[in-house]
This record gives structure tokens, C-alpha cells and sequence, in this order.
């Protein structure tokens, strides 16, 4: 009786925790969210945006009629660098994609493919921070955490954010890509990684019993809240002691989600869990869907160590590389996602935070373009087998029907039921919002 009695308790706190600001604004479209993000800058005239005229003029100088660029690099004047791979139209619908990208390429007419995607800054930490968190600034809250402040998670036992970074390491920017800037702590995103150890020290140590657990974490409970009556504004001890909460529910929840023995041998081989080059990739897919299965609300799947698809010299050898990596498992989870029945109210999202310049540099690389790039949207109901916007005759900027990072994130929160424009929260007398003070919307062409 007493242990039940402490887990009714337990339940029933962890569930009311700040209930008021965890409701859509208007009915979803998406119960939940996986944001694959491609760091580096995957080069979308390579990838998802063809250009023949860049293939018609390669080898020559940019024309001046294109105007000044503004590069990390002057290589304004170098000449201009025709598509690695050859694109093809694929499925019904006929949408071109590289052949880069084969697995993708068979799920054409599930693509939203946004072709008019632009920012702010050429530099890779802006631009990660940019597409992260609607600044280029370092300290203002993640999509996730946004997300996680507007709606909360669908399981008590689970984070609302998780976070699957490359094994690599190496973000440009680093965690604050998915940190939780003025946002209280608890919205912060969770890293986890598959294998028994999701989340490091975070079982309990062999020769503590349960009981003992429960009996120390109940007296530290105490204590804690004691200490927190005379600090009531100390967001750090709230959060941390929040943080505690979640850990100790998580002990049985999270080594259960990371366990692919239940996982049959066709869908790990789907993921292609099976192969070296694809088995990190794979894993980290085949997680995000089993987190989202389990009322986790976003996940977000990162591709890229400390370059990553940064091709800056030999585009064909590192997107050759990350290609082959990730084509596969996320290939693999749209279809899984669909044919569990997910994917009518899951987005899915792949981008990086910029694209590559038409012109070459050192010959057969390119630079980083953030005024005119690719990314993609699936499921929620999104038509797919269709392109929106497009880049100019060599896909150097966004020319129609420009897509803003601050207006993406519009529709995506949109997506979730939420209004960018009404999800705000009060930090040093402003009401702040993910999508800045200027009044934003959604991209009605992509909700369509």
C-alpha cells in the first residue's frame, strides 16, 4: 500500500507539472516531431535543386548580372561548378533528386522539398544557432525547447527533447544548438545514444536495493525543497532538482527504449543497422522512433562531426561519405514511420544550416551559401512529390516564394498546433518568442 501509494504520488505530480502551458493553441496537425540536421551545410545544387544552367556554364565566371556575393572566401571569382551527380525525376510525381541519394530518391512523392530556404550569416556557428533557435545570437532557447515549453512531453517517464548528436563530437556552436537560453533548465534538450548506457549514471549503483533508492531520493526531495522555499526564484535549483525527478522515473523507462533485441532482423536490416557504414545512423533513426513511439515530442538526429558536410575542397568525397552514411536509415524511417501508421501526424524534417555556393573553391569543393538552400518536410499530412520556392538560374540565392529560417519555424510550430506568435515568454521585460518581435507566418504553400 505504501508503495503504491508513493507511485500514485509520483504519477500524479509528474503529470500536472505546469499543465497550463502545455496545450496546443489550435488542434495539430503533428503530435510530434524529427528534425534530422545535416551540420556542415549539405550543398543543395548537388543534392535536391537542379540547375542546369549551372551545368551548362560550368568552368566559367560567375556573371556580374548575379551582382556582389558575399563569402567567407573570395571565391566570387572563381568559376562556376557543375552538379556532382546527375539528378533524375523520381516517382509519380516526378520530383528531380540527386542520385546521391537513392534510398530518398524512392520516396520522392512523400517530399515536401523547400528549394527557397535562406539566413543570415555565412559562418557555421550563426547559421547552426540561427536554425536552432531563430538567432544568430548564442543564449536564446532551441526549437526543441520551445517546443517542449508550448507542449510538453506525451510521457511522464521521458524527456519532451531528445537529442542524438554525431559520436563525433564537434558541433559548430556547440550544445547551445539545443540548449535552453532563458527558458527555465527543465526545457534544455537530453542527449541520449543507443546502447545500454543511454544516458551515462543513471542507473543506480549494483549494491543499492530499491527501496534504499527511493528511501535516499525522498529524503534528498526534502531537503532540496527546504532549501528551495528560501530561493524560490533559483531556477538552477529548480531545474536541477526536476532533472532528479526525471532520472530517477527514467531508471526503468529509457534502457528499455534503447533495446533493439525486440526490434525484428528485416527492420534492423531496413535501418541498415547491418552495416558498418550505415549502423550509427541507422541506430540513432530506428531510436527517434522508438522515442516518439514512447511520447517523446522531439527528437532531433544530428549527421556531421566537427566538419561534417562541410566540402570546402572535394564535394563528391564528402557528400559521397555522408551520403552513403545516412540515405539509408532515414529512408528507412520514413517507411517504418509509415507503415506503423506514424507518419500521418509525425513531421519529419531534414536540412543543415546552410547550403553551398555554384562556385568552385580549391577547385572542387564549394563555400557555404545561407542566402538560397534545400531542406524537406514529410508526414503531418504535408502533399508530397512537390518542390516550393526555388533559387535563381544557378541556385546562388532564394529568388521565389522566399522561405526565411524564422518563417520555417513558424510552420513548423504551426504544424504542432502552435502559433509562433502567441508561444512567447517573459525575460527581462520582453515578451520573447522563437520567431523574433516582427509578427510572423506560417508559409501557407507548405501546409498544404
Amino acid at each position: 500500500m505504501l508503495a503504491l501509494q508513493y507511485l500514485l504520488q509520483r504519477d500524479a505530480h509528474a503529470t500536472t507539472v505546469d499543465d497550463a502551458s502545455t496545450k496546443p493553441h489550435f488542434a495539430p496537425r503533428a503530435k510530434r516531431m524529427i528534425w534530422l540536421f545535416m551540420h556542415g551545410g549539405p550543398s543543395h545544387v548537388d543534392l535536391l535543386d537542379p540547375k542546369p544552367d549551372l551545368l551548362k556554364y560550368s568552368g566559367k565566371a560567375l556573371p556580374e548580372s548575379f551582382g556582389p556575393v558575399m563569402t567567407r572566401r573570395a571565391v566570387a571569382k572563381n568559376p562556376l561548378l557543375a552538379p556532382i551527380r546527375k539528378f533524375r525525376k523520381r516517382g509519380q510525381s516526378g520530383l528531380e533528386v540527386s542520385d546521391f541519394l537513392p534510398n530518398i530518391a524512392n520516396l520522392a512523392d512523400d517530399l515536401c522539398v523547400v528549394r527557397s530556404l535562406h539566413g543570415d550569416s555565412v559562418n557555421h556557428p550563426q547559421s547552426v544557432y540561427q536554425m536552432n533557435t531563430g538567432s544568430v545570437l548564442m543564449g536564446h532557447p532551441s526549437f526543441g525547447s520551445w517546443l517542449a515549453y508550448g507542449l510538453g512531453s506525451e510521457n511522464a517517464n521521458m524527456p519532451a527533447f531528445v537529442v542524438l548528436p554525431d559520436p563525433g563530437g564537434g558541433l559548430k556552436g556547440g550544445p547551445p544548438a539545443w540548449g535552453n537560453g532563458f527558458l527555465p533548465g527543465k526545457y534544455q534538450g537530453t542527449t541520449m545514444r543507443p546502447g545500454k548506457t543511454p544516458i551515462l549514471n543513471l542507473a543506480p549503483q549494483s549494491m543499492i536495493s530499491s527501496a534504499q533508492q527511493r528511501s535516499q531520493f525522498e529524503l534528498l526531495q526534502q531537503l532540496n525543497e527546504n532549501h528551495l522555499r528560501s530561493r524560490p526564484d533559483d531556477d538552477n535549483l529548480s531545474s536541477r532538482m526536476k532533472a532528479y525527478e526525471l532520472a530517477f522515473r527514467m531508471q526503468t523507462t529509457a534502457p528499455e527504449v534503447v533495446d533493439f533485441s525486440q526490434e525484428s532482423e528485416e527492420t534492423k536490416r531496413l535501418y541498415g543497422i547491418d552495416r558498418q557504414v550505415t549502423r550509427d545512423y541507422g541506430m540513432r533513426c530506428l531510436l527517434a522512433r522508438r522515442m516518439i513511439e514512447r511520447g517523446v515530442r522531439f527528437v532531433q538526429v544530428y549527421s556531421g562531426d566537427t566538419n561534417g558536410w562541410d566540402a570546402h575542397n572535394n564535394v563528391d568525397k564528402n557528400h559521397s561519405l555522408y551520403c552513403e552514411k545516412t540515405d539509408q536509415p532515414i529512408a528507412a524511417l520514413l517507411i517504418d514511420l509509415k507503415r506503423r501508421g506514424l507518419l500521418d501526424d509525425t513531421l519529419v524534417v531534414w536540412c543543415g544550416e546552410f547550403g553551398r555556393m555554384p562556385m568552385s573553391e580549391q577547385g572542387t569543393g564549394r563555400d557555404h551559401n545561407p542566402w538560397g538552400y534545400c531542406g524537406w518536410l514529410a508526414g503531418a499530412g504535408i502533399s508530397g512529390g512537390r518542390s516550393y520556392g526555388a533559387t535563381d538560374a544557378i541556385g546562388l540565392r532564394a529568388e521565389e516564394k522566399k522561405v526565411h529560417v524564422r518563417q520555417l519555424h513558424a510552420t513548423l510550430l504551426h504544424l504542432m498546433g502552435l502559433d509562433n506568435n502567441l508561444l512567447s515568454y517573459s525575460h527581462n521585460g520582453l515578451d520573447e518568442r522563437l520567431t523574433g518581435p516582427e509578427h510572423i507566418e506560417p508559409v501557407k504553400g507548405l501546409l498544404a
